[in-house]
């Protein structure tokens, strides 16, 4: 479950937010709460929060204040609540990384639709976290390094080894088994069992997730278009690649980047 710290000196408000909204339902428990921005960084220390309602104005150190101590630090999401006239104090607090805003009285139906926002954003960024844990143990159980893998492994069979690095070579293109199969005079099944037999993938399945690897590198150096990374990596339909990302990362490339973003 995700941990959550309500920051409100206002005790009605606070009270409110902790027992009127059914937390388990959002997947989330109130880890604490806290009367001013100084206590929220405190209780943000020893709670250790994933996501941070929090008011703007309070005494002793605002919410703002708060916000610009800790969020970078701690890394967590935050909800700002504040009346009409604060709506300036919210655009400075939104720069800093805040992507939810209420207006006072806050509505349960916006706060609820706000929760499952920042709690999808963070299962992305946990799904992804996990793919990317899993490239590498896969890199280490094949002995990959960052260099080309036909040249960090040796494989018994030399048709595999030789399959491998026309992948790399050639991923960026239209490539398929048969294609192999007419280039070495062999046949594909027996091809795709030696493949599998070497590396534990078939020859899809590997050929998928060194696209989809080299998918999430051009992401994350936020220079291009989604449609240009599909036909980078070899998709001439830009839907199948869609299809294909969810796969294997689990969501859409646009998720990807936004909780890339967030991170």
């Amino acid at each position: 479950m995700y941990k959550v710290l309500l920051v409100e000196d206002e005790d009605i408000i606070r009270k409110g937010l902790m027992f009127m909204v059914n937390w388990q339902e959002l997947n989330c428990v109130v880890a604490g709460e806290a009367i001013d921005g100084a206590d929220g960084i405190q209780k943000i220390k020893d709670t250790e929060p994933h996501i941070v309602i929090v008011d703007i104005n309070m005494p002793i150190m605002n919410g703002l204040q708060m916000l610009e101590e800790s969020i970078k630090e701690y890394g967590y999401e935050a909800i700002i609540v504040s009346g009409y006239g604060e709506f300036e104090f919210a655009k400075k607090a939104i720069r800093l990384g805040v992507t939810e805003y209420l207006l006072k009285p806050v509505d349960f139906t916006e706060l609820y639709d706000a929760i499952h926002k920042i709690t999808e954003k963070l299962e992305a960024n946990t799904r992804i976290k996990g793919y990317i844990r899993q490239i590498d143990m896969e890199k280490k159980k094949l002995g990959i390094l960052e260099t080309d893998i036909s040249e960090t492994v040796t494989f018994k069979n030399k048709y595999v080894s030789a399959m491998i690095k026309y992948i790399e070579d050639h991923y960026s293109s239209r490539l398929s088994l048969t294609d192999l199969s007419e280039k070495y005079k062999l046949s594909c099944t027996y091809l795709n069992t030696k493949f599998k037999g070497e590396t534990g993938y078939t020859f899809n399945d590997f050929l998928n997730r060194y696209r989809m690897q080299k998918a999430v590198e051009l992401l994350k150096s936020d220079q291009y278009k989604v449609y240009e990374i599909a036909e980078m990596v070899g998709f001439s339909e830009y839907k199948y690649f869609i299809k294909v990302f969810k796969k294997y990362i689990g969501c859409s490339p646009a998720k990807f980047m936004e909780a890339g973003e967030g991170k």
